[in-house]
């Protein structure tokens, strides 16, 4: 199992400490050695077990989940600035306060942009950085990450990736950065793509995972599931552009673990802090599950209180959501799209077909995700 798999996957296993028994003057000694007393209770013996298996499952899986060659990445998210596991996003509580720079500070959320815009413009230190998020992010994102913003990882983030966007080419645009959080609002989303560096050519990247400009050549395992669509919704118009706008605006979130990246340089952005924010942002997400923040009756939950769909092709975006409360949400994975594993299990995995079918049972006929809209009205390509 590549060491990166490994350091991703025990994030999301909470971990069990082993305490050996204290010897005492009086207990008597132990000489037959095939006779020795193990000192680990019943539950320890389970753990290491179960930690055993969950080990040989994720080398399984790993071999089974391929990505593109191309793709891979110096990927360690232990070795995160941060120095919070990604896991912890999903299975300890928000704390009551938030690190920074400076110290550590009594939370204090804002209500609108303009709020959150006053209380950071009384740190220069934080207005200079965090200028691009809150001119650019959709509001909606922006209110329920400011918190986020502020810590100290993502300081330090965001003064890495100033220096990279000065002294070298970086994509996707600083504008397009967080575009996946103005097509895509938080209330609407019903399915999640995750998908791991920006596309690091000339002209490609536009802030949304496995997306390109139109007018741009449509990259291969883009064109794989387009395939792969069509196959399952044979009304799907497999369109003559890589622009995936359109599935954003219909609440699929199409989100990279890095958000930015060099030229050319293929995970050269990945642990500097991006998955450590990454998986806020899938935190936020299935917390709209918990009430919101105003309301009085426990039964009156946020939109999206029913659960999202997680595709998780290529073991990359498989541990990245490996916290994700499988009880609330749909998991789906599979190989990645790309050509050198599509034929391992991406190829008629039916996940569109899927997600839909399950949406529409925790929401109703029009549940779904119109993925037909993508190229509608367009002349189709092969």
């Amino acid at each position: 199992m590549p060491p990166q798999a490994k350091s991703i996957a025990s994030y999301f296993k909470p971990t069990t400490t082993v305490v050996a028994a204290t010897t005492t003057a009086s207990a008597s000694p132990i000489t037959t050695p095939d006779r020795k007393k193990s000192t680990l209770s019943e539950a320890a013996k389970r753990a290491i077990q179960e930690g055993a298996q969950a080990a040989a499952n994720d080398a399984k899986e790993n071999d089974e989940l391929g990505e593109p060659s191309a793709k891979k990445q110096r990927l360690d998210v232990g070795s995160s600035p941060s120095g919070a596991k990604v896991a912890d996003i999903f299975l300890k509580p928000s704390p009551s306060k938030l690190s920074s720079s400076s110290g550590t500070l009594p939370i204090v959320r804002s209500k609108t942009r303009e709020e959150l815009r006053e209380r950071i413009s009384a740190k220069p230190d934080w207005a200079n950085k965090l200028k691009l998020e809150v001119d650019t992010m959709g509001e909606d994102w922006l209110m329920a990450l400011q918190d986020e913003l502020t810590k100290s990882y993502f300081l330090n983030l965001k003064e890495f990736v100033t220096t990279e966007q000065k002294t070298k080419k970086v994509f996707p645009p600083a504008e397009d950065i967080y575009s996946w959080s103005r097509f895509c609002p938080l209330k609407d989303i019903r399915v999640v793509i995750i998908g791991q560096d920006p596309y690091h050519d000339d002209g490609q990247a536009h802030g949304l995972a496995f997306s390109v400009r139109k007018g741009v050549r449509i990259p291969p395992s883009l064109r794989n599931m387009y395939k792969e669509m069509h196959d399952e919704i044979p009304e799907f118009v497999i369109p003559k552009h890589g622009d995936l706008t359109e599935w954003a605006k219909h609440g699929v979130l199409l989100l990279n673990t890095s958000l930015t990246v060099r030229a050319h340089e293929a995970g050269s952005h990945a642990n500097k802090g991006w998955d450590t924010f990454t998986a806020a942002v899938l935190k936020v997400v299935t917390s709209r599950l918990a009430p919101g923040p105003s309301t009085i009756s426990s039964t009156d939950k946020v939109p999206g209180a029913k659960g999202v769909v997680f595709m998780a092709w290529g073991a990359h975006a498989a541990k990245m959501c490996a916290g994700v409360d499988k009880t609330k949400h749909l998991i789906l994975k599979s190989a990645h799209p790309s050509p050198l594993s599509a034929s391992r299990g991406f190829f008629g995995n039916n996940h569109f077909k899927k997600a839909n079918e399950w949406l529409e049972l925790k929401y109703g006929p029009e549940g779904g995700i119109d993925w037909k809209a993508l190229g509608a009205g367009e002349g189709g390509s092969s």
